[in-house]
């Protein structure tokens, strides 16, 4: 996705994926899909870390809406990034909005801070579906 990422990658997670597994629970749903709180997309998941007077958090929800509105499979999950320091942490979240593009076994393929746009978002659901 358009925007910078948070580890200074070009914006893939590779080997052990940020919920801590190495990818080997043969697809189930672990790790950091049980701490998000809201069932996952079948497909992907858009997860949006978002804090309340963040202005591009707003636009972002509103894309990410749209898009998991019109990509079959896909879901939109937002989280309060105050209310939820615990996991803001371990997961290195440094700024809002910052977006997570998870497979449907709930484990990162993607990560992008910043406003992303509605054609990028479409294109790292490609890493995940």
């Amino acid at each position: 996705m358009r925007g910078s990422d948070d580890t200074g990658r070009s914006g893939t997670d590779s080997g052990t994926g940020a919920d801590g597994d190495s990818g080997t629970d043969g697809g189930a749903r672990t790790g950091l899909a049980a701490e998000l709180g809201a069932g996952l997309g079948e497909r992907a998941t858009l997860v949006q870390f978002s804090s309340a007077f963040c202005a591009p958090c707003r636009a972002t929800r509103r894309v990410l809406g749209e898009v998991a509105d019109m990509v079959p499979g896909v879901t939109h999950v937002e989280i309060d990034a105050e209310a939820r320091l615990d996991l803001v942490r371990r997961l290195g979240i440094e700024r809002t909005p910052t977006v997570l593009v998870l497979d449907a076994g709930g484990r990162v393929v993607r990560r992008a801070a910043g406003q992303p746009r509605k054609a990028d978002v479409i294109a790292a659901l490609g890493a995940a579906l």
